[in-house]
C-alpha cells in the first residue's frame, strides 16, 4: 500500500474542490468550511483513492446542506418577522396587530429552546462564522452545523406548535 503525502494532495485538491463546493452551495466560505470537512474524514478513513474519494465526500456533504436549506429558509422566515415586528409598522392597525402577534410567537419559540440552541441561532443569525460561533460556545466547529440544524428545526416545531401562524407563508 502506498503512503499519501496529505500535504501535497491538500496543496494540489483543495483549490478545485472548493471550487466544485462552491458551485452547488453558492457561499465561499461554507464551501471552505465542506472542502476542510472532507479532508477531515480522508483522514480518519485513509482511502485508498483519495482525491476521488474527497469529491466524493464533499458531494454528499453538498447534498446534506442542500437538504438544510428549506429548514434554513423556515428559520429565516420566523427571524425575517422577528425583525420586521421590530421596526415601525406601515400598514395601519390591522398590520401592527399582526406584526406584534408574530413577534410574539417567534419570541416564545425562541425562548421555550435550550439556551445553548437560543445562542447559536442567534449569533448565526448575527452573522457569526461557524468557527466563531464554535469559539464562543466552546464547540468544535464541526458540531455547529448539526446544533444549528436541531436548533432550526426545534425552532419551527415550537412555532409552528403555537398554532397563531404557517410559517411557510412567511
Amino acid at each position: 500500500m502506498s503512503r499519501i503525502d496529505w500535504n501535497d494532495l491538500y496543496r494540489t485538491t483543495f483549490p478545485d474542490l472548493v471550487r466544485f463546493l462552491h458551485r452547488k452551495v453558492w457561499d465561499v466560505e461554507r464551501a471552505r468550511d465542506l472542502a476542510q470537512e472532507a479532508f477531515v474524514r480522508a483522514l480518519e478513513h485513509n482511502p485508498k483513492k483519495p482525491r476521488a474519494w474527497l469529491f466524493q465526500v464533499a458531494a454528499n456533504l453538498a447534498r446534506d446542506e442542500a437538504r438544510t436549506a428549506i429548514r434554513r429558509k423556515k428559520h429565516l422566515v420566523l427571524l425575517k418577522s422577528d425583525r420586521e415586528a421590530t421596526s415601525a409598522s406601515q400598514g395601519g392597525p390591522e398590520a401592527d396587530l399582526d406584526s406584534k402577534e408574530r413577534h410574539g410567537a417567534v419570541r416564545n419559540a425562541l425562548s421555550s429552546l435550550s439556551e445553548k440552541d437560543r445562542e447559536v441561532l442567534l449569533l448565526w443569525d448575527a452573522g457569526q462564522s461557524y468557527s466563531e460561533i464554535a469559539k464562543q460556545l466552546d464547540m468544535a466547529v464541526g458540531a455547529v452545523g448539526t446544533t444549528l440544524a436541531r436548533a432550526r428545526k426545534r425552532l419551527v416545531t415550537a412555532y409552528n406548535q403555537q398554532g397563531e401562524h404557517d410559517v411557510a407563508r412567511g
